[in-house]
């Protein structure tokens, strides 16, 4: 039978396969934190296991750390401990590690494809549900749990379950001020938060084509929000081109023979996927969340929704729950909506493409007066670029804040945090009630919205940004 994409990689993988349908699929990769290993060491340590390929893994801690004063920050308290220990299980078990100052350092779905550790046709994993970001490299890459962790340490293994297969074809001309990360949140909303559990997503069409593998990043980053564990994108000439001279990726004779092997991961033209969904990217515009899940989402030029208008009982306290959370009158512009922090960064947009386009919306203007806000590079590599292209003089002359690599604000399980009641424009992935701090309120959007609406003091439409409209 034709293949799919997933397929493809799945069978390659598969080391046996068991009577209720399971399989044990041999992992290539594994990406290990200070947030999800802890538990996983001790259990080695605790069976008087030792890791069985140490060079299949890195270990990186992101989560944790301070993104501003990282010296004081980490003087005790939890962060420390939990940097500490990863630091401790790592030496003990023999895992390459990257240290804070290091100028390979950042989040661990940014520095995964930097270092070229991420590689079409591979198996990865991590203790993050963001690990999808990798499939834009056409690898299988899912996010799992301490327990697995552990049995990944020590067999290079997993027992799965194969999923079911959804092709996303996204297609048309992007139209301007339109991003990657309004596709995204366009398919949230169309299949919701639910409507891609139980199936491997493969992205393809025209519009993902065109995609730059940043741009892909972001868009398979945001799977695990539309209910996905694994988002795929084929790989092609972008992939290779990308990948080519990667620290950690294959060289010389061994180069030429992994691409030859690369360019047969494409979709069968006749493989059957379990579900299609088809959009238009041309008919969209730029989106931002109104409500607590990044389904509660809509273009910028909308509404706040009406509660009493929707007929489903079940789904109408939902929305009137959002609503109370964050705070919001129905029938609102959500152009009307005042903000009080910025945040641009995180796993889904904090590379150096993310940077450029929110600079150039922020270039000559001022953030508004009574609005914080921060650019956190997703690595250390990223905000050397950025800085030797002068983008953090940009955002410095604006009023930004520039800081080190981290996940930041996304989490607030650091020192970047909303209080209570603060409402942010952020270009992370979810929007939970407390995701960003106890109380916070989190809009979600693209870098150069999130610029705009930092200018602005309020949720703006970057198409209409101007110097006029913020005077």
């Amino acid at each position: 039978m034709p293949k799919t994409l997933y397929e493809k990689v799945w069978a390659e993988h598969v080391v046996k396969s068991y009577e209720d349908g399971t399989s044990l699929l041999y992992v290539d990769r594994h990406l290990v934190q200070e947030v999800s290993s802890p538990q996983a060491f001790a259990g080695l340590e605790a069976a008087g296991r030792m890791i069985r390929r140490p060079d299949a893994h890195i270990s990186v801690a992101d989560h944790a750390v301070p993104t501003k004063d990282r010296a004081a920050s980490l003087r005790d308290g939890l962060a420390a401990r939990q940097v500490e220990r990863l630091v401790q299980n790592t030496l003990k078990f023999g895992i390459p590690y990257i240290p804070m100052r290091d100028r390979r350092h950042g989040i661990v779905h940014v520095i995964g494809p930097e270092l070229g550790f991420t590689l079409p046709g591979a198996v990865l994993v991590c203790g993050d549900s963001h690990t999808c970001t990798h499939g834009a490299f056409g690898a299988i890459a899912f996010g799992i749990g301490a327990s697995e962790c552990e049995t990944v340490f020590a067999t290079q293994t997993l027992r799965q379950r194969k999923q079911k297969t959804m092709r996303i074809l996204l297609e048309g001309q992007r139209p301007k001020g339109v991003e990657v990360k309004d596709f995204i949140l366009a398919v949230i909303s169309r299949i919701g938060v639910g409507g891609g559990v139980g199936y491997a997503v493969e992205y393809a069409g025209s519009a993902v084509r065109a995609l730059s593998m940043e741009e892909r990043m972001t868009l398979c980053n945001m799977s695990i929000e539309a209910g996905s564990r694994i988002g795929m994108v084929a790989p092609d000439e972008k992939t290779f081109d990308y990948l080519r001279g990667r620290p950690l990726a294959p060289a010389g004779q061994e180069w030429d023979a992994a691409v030859e092997v690369w360019r047969g991961l494409a979709s069968e033209p006749d493989a059957v996927f379990d579900r299609e969904v088809v959009i238009d990217v041309s008919t969209l515009a730029p989106f931002v969340s109104w409500g607590t899940t990044p389904e509660e989402c809509s273009p910028v030029t909308s509404r706040v929704p009406d509660p009493s208008q929707e007929p489903d009982d079940g789904r109408r306290r939902r929305l009137q729950r959002s609503l109370d959370y964050m705070a919001l009158t129905p029938g609102t512009l959500l152009t009307d909506i005042r903000i009080d922090r910025v945040f641009i960064g995180s796993c889904t947009n904090g590379r150096i493409e993310d940077l450029r386009r929110a600079a150039a919306v922020v270039d000559g203007h001022r953030v508004a007066d009574h609005v914080s806000a921060i650019v956190v590079p997703g690595s250390a590599a990223v905000r050397e670029q950025a800085e030797e292209e002068g983008l953090d003089r940009i955002f410095l002359k604006a009023g930004f804040e520039w800081r080190s690599s981290g996940c930041s604000m996304c989490v607030a399980m650091n020192d970047d945090r909303l209080s209570e009641g603060e409402r942010c424009a952020s270009t992370s992935n979810r929007n939970f009630e407390g995701r960003q701090g106890k109380g916070g309120r989190t809009h979600l959007m693209s870098p150069p919205m999130a610029a705009a609406a930092a200018i602005c003091g309020r949720l703006a439409d970057v198409r209409e940004l101007s110097v006029e409209a913020v005077s």
